[in-house]
């Protein structure tokens, strides 16, 4: 009788502890998945605009039915100096470009719902990315 209690304990003992790993990994990967600012910022840490945020919006009064973005993202920068057009042009393509190549990135923000991201340089001007 002992050792079949201890049996059932130890068969137990497995299953909580499983249990509690695969609840673990969860919340990890949970935790990872909600913070793309996180992942944004260790991305834009070189030369150029300075990454400041990520911002967001849902835009509820969209039907489902239509055809427009309905929950997207807007990554924003700031530059030391404002650059001329064509330099500005430059840095949306790079901005864009590293994001589209970070894998992990876009399963998250397509995990995540979103259908399209904006960069931002300031509070006026959106550049869609994806």
């Amino acid at each position: 009788m002992a050792t079949r209690t201890n049996t059932h304990m130890t068969a137990l003992s497995r299953l909580l502890a499983g249990t509690g790993f695969l609840a673990a990994m969860a919340l990890s990967a949970s935790a990872r998945a909600e913070n793309i600012d996180l992942l944004l910022s260790s991305l834009f840490q070189t030369d150029g605009p300075t990454y400041i945020g990520a911002t967001s919006v849902n835009r509820y009064d969209i039907p489902d039915s239509a055809n427009y973005a309905k929950k997207y993202l807007i990554v924003d920068f700031r530059f030391q100096q404002q650059p001329p057009d064509s330099s500005l042009q430059a840095s949306i393509h790079t901005i864009c470009m590293a994001m589209i190549r970070d894998h992990d990135l876009m399963q998250r923000l397509t995990h995540q719902g979103y259908d399209m991201v904006s960069v931002a340089f300031d509070r006026r001007s959106q550049y869609d990315c994806l």
